[in-house]
């Protein structure tokens, strides 16, 4: 009995080390904010990410009658707030800002090649591309079918 119990003691301590040491380890909530280089690397990525989109004739015809330097602003501070960085994005939602559009799957689809072509010219690595897109994935309204124009309901992972 007493051979147990000290067996079950040497146990639980063996798990209060290996949980406080992964604690330490653990990565911090704004670790990927960190990975692309914070604001100045979202900054970076986001005039890349202009330059390529007005260039795309898919999505550029979407661009250009924009502000740009608005759009890559609200960008870069959305990017930084859903990597928990210390921005606050203070743009309309996804859907207020889209909703009189006339935007396609494909042009959504598009938009996102791009984008991963910019992070793949910065040298950001495949899963943290992915992390960063999966963030943004609920904030963006998606279509039914590739022909139609995008409905009006944002993404939602319940």
């Amino acid at each position: 009995m007493k051979k147990n119990l000290i067996s079950l003691v040497l146990a639980a301590s063996s798990l209060l080390l290996a949980s406080a040491s992964f604690a330490q380890t653990a990565p911090q909530n704004d670790q990927l904010y960190k990975v692309f280089g914070e604001k100045a690397g979202l900054v970076t990525l986001m005039d890349d990410f202009m330059v390529r989109l007005l260039a795309d004739p898919r999505a550029g015809p979407h661009f250009q009658p924009s502000n740009q330097q608005r759009v890559k602003e609200q960008l870069v501070d959305q990017l930084c707030s859903l990597s928990d960085g210390p921005c606050v994005y203070k743009g309309a939602d996804m859907k207020s800002a889209h909703a009189n559009l006339d935007i396609k799957k494909s042009d959504f689809h598009a938009l996102v090649e791009v984008l991963q072509q910019s992070m793949d010219a910065k040298g950001i690595a495949f899963r943290t591309q992915n992390q960063m897109l999966a963030l943004l994935a609920p904030c963006i309204v998606t279509p039914s079918r590739s022909a139609d124009p995008i409905h009006r309901q944002e993404v939602s992972h319940s």
